[in-house]
């Protein structure tokens, strides 16, 4: 998650004129229209836009774990006349599959992040690559 951000953050201190973006294809061979965004500003936008989500949805993550903690107290008092051993099979049932199913999310997560920062980082490479074509001796002062 840290390499996302941290990728990001650069390509937002990097990238000074998105406009120069317009018109420039990935140079990885991709099929614009079967791998989203068609050009390299489209694709700017969109990791801009994908930022504060995945930040808000850490946040709120966070917000109702504490939350549901909170509501499953309230839930456990209420409930504490259930059977103790239905409860107990459909736990140790449902454990399993639950810890299943997040492995499986935080995997598809990892993943998805994982794709993110390589565009990024792409993005960024391929900005600077433009920067340096258009004025190549700039890179260096004149006095």
């Amino acid at each position: 998650m840290e390499r996302y951000f941290s990728a990001t953050q650069k390509m937002e201190q990097e990238v000074m004129f998105p406009s120069l973006l317009r018109g420039v294809f990935p140079q990885d061979g991709a099929d614009p229209a079967a791998d989203g965004p068609a050009d390299l500003y489209e694709r700017y936008q969109l990791l801009k836009a994908i930022k504060p989500v995945v930040e808000r949805g850490l946040a709120s993550f966070t917000e109702r774990s504490s939350a549901g903690h909170a509501d499953a107290d309230a839930d456990a008092d209420a409930d504490a006349d259930a059977d103790a051993e239905d409860a107990a099979a459909a736990a140790d049932g449902a454990a399993g599959s639950l810890e299943q199913r997040l492995c499986h999310h935080l995997a598809g997560l990892q993943q998805i992040l994982s794709h993110l920062t390589r565009d990024t980082a792409a993005l960024t490479r391929r900005y600077s690559q433009i920067l340096e074509r258009i004025s190549p001796g700039d890179a260096q002062p004149s006095w």
